[in-house]
């Protein structure tokens, strides 16, 4: 992507704008967005030396010993937040974090991302990715907090009224759009209360940001207009969760590296390569794609859930499908990611998988072109039809195991990732939970 603007443009942009404050945001290492905010008279500052913080505080950073660290703006991301006042304005700009010493801070995920890319550009080849990410809208209680009653009976491109939250989706498209997005589609999705607002593919890091950005106005927007929007894969047991199908190419000076109009689907070999790559790594980075307990709530079968290892261009019940378009629009669409990963680290891992493929020429299997949630074990297992991990614990083991997901995070968000995860799943581990006393309380 070509850099739209430099500091000297951002400064001109604030002073014309009647920008007053200034949100430097950057992403943990669990994908949760952070900012520190600023005053317009402290930019130049900044956009020239960085800003300081306490990395100590944010989880999966630093130790307290090695806290301070600099959040350096890029210009490029500067956008002004359409729904704050129109006098006083604010902005914000989202920050790589360094070290005090100017370098790359190895805990900071954009950080992971851009080396990720780096190698890629060294193959000869640049990523697009286009997210198709689905959220709830549920109806908020006294205090403002979420409920689990959705706010409409709706199902597939149902339309108003029975879709209650369209005067809110369209606001988020049209806030998106003031802020650069190109949307291409937004409907009610299958589920009571679930949404999906697709946005144009573009180049990797700023697909990465934009996800950051899309998350923070889906539910900025969805407060406003009484609601609770949230991202989580599967808050209500029985229907349909979300995901963030995601759909990549790789491109060369030539242009789409997937697209051969001679070729098996007019797909070339490093399409078949990366697919390849894909399936060698998604079970080892299952636990970044999909990183929560409730993740694999979503992935089991009878809800359209992609949790069956296989690919097709024909059927959406496979983990890989292919579009159909061709040409420019030649791409792989990965099923199994839901909206609370890191997108920076998702996007790196799955590059970085498909990568493999490509530089060891590995062989893609044949496409399963059935429809795998009506097959039995035999008739999965003659095929080779392999599964996701079936929870956060079996997919955190396969992420420890894996050399090249310890290669693309490094050291530091390897191990910070691996030890807070296992955490989480000791917490859930070990909590009662309200099945339980249904089911067990009054039996015995």
């Amino acid at each position: 992507m070509t850099k739209k603007f430099t500091s000297k443009d951002v400064l001109k942009m604030v002073e014309e704008n009647d920008v007053k404050f200034i949100r430097l945001q950057f992403t943990d290492v669990f994908g949760v967005l952070k900012n520190v905010a600023v005053t317009s008279k402290q930019l130049p500052g900044i956009l020239e030396n960085g800003a300081m913080f306490d990395g100590s505080s944010i989880d999966g950073f630093a130790r307290i010993e090695e806290s301070d660290m600099i959040l350096m703006p890029d210009a490029d991301t500067f956008e002004i937040f359409p729904w704050r006042p129109q006098q006083g304005k604010v902005a914000r700009l989202i920050c790589d974090v360094l070290t005090t010493d100017g370098q790359p801070y190895v805990g900071c995920p954009r950080g992971v991302l851009k080396k990720a890319l780096a190698k890629a550009e060294e193959m000869g080849y640049s990523m697009n990715v286009g997210p198709e990410c689905e959220f709830f809208l549920f109806q908020q209680d006294e205090e403002g907090g979420p409920t689990l009653i959705t706010h409409d009976k709706g199902g597939y491109f149902d339309m108003a009224p029975v879709d209650k939250g369209e005067d809110a989706r369209r606001e988020i498209c049209l806030t998106l759009e003031e802020m650069g997005f190109e949307i291409e589609a937004s409907h009610h999705e299958v589920a009571e209360g679930q949404h999906e607002i697709d946005f144009k593919y573009s180049d990797a890091l700023h697909v990465a940001d934009a996800i950051m950005t899309f998350k923070m106005v889906v539910k900025t927007i969805a407060q406003r207009h009484g609601l609770y929007a949230t991202f989580m894969p599967k808050p209500i047991f029985g229907i349909n969760g979300s995901g963030m199908h995601s759909n990549q190419s790789l491109s060369t000076k030539d242009g789409n590296a997937f697209y051969d109009p001679k070729g098996e689907l007019q797909l070339s070999d490093i399409a078949y390569n990366y697919i390849a790559g894909l399936f060698k790594h998604v079970k080892s980075f299952a636990a970044v794609t999909n990183p929560t307990v409730n993740s694999y709530k979503r992935l089991v079968p009878g809800y359209e859930a992609p949790c069956y290892i296989a690919w097709s261009a024909k059927n959406r019940s496979a983990i890989i499908r292919i579009p159909a378009a061709r040409g420019a629009g030649t791409r792989i669409e990965l099923r199994c990611p839901d909206p609370t990963a890191n997108p920076y680290l998702a996007i790196a891992l799955m590059l970085s998988a498909g990568l493999d493929g490509v530089k060891n020429g590995l062989k893609a299997p044949a496409p399963v072109n059935r429809n795998i949630f009506k097959m039995n074990d035999a008739e999965m297992a003659e095929l080779n039809v392999d599964s996701l991990p079936s929870n956060l614990y079996d997919a955190l083991q396969l992420f420890k195991a894996s050399s090249l997901v310890k290669e693309v995070l490094g050291d530091h968000i390897y191990n910070a990732y691996y030890s807070y995860k296992m955490k989480e799943w000791d917490d859930f581990r070990t909590t009662v939970h309200e099945w339980e006393l249904d089911k067990y309380l009054t039996v015995y």
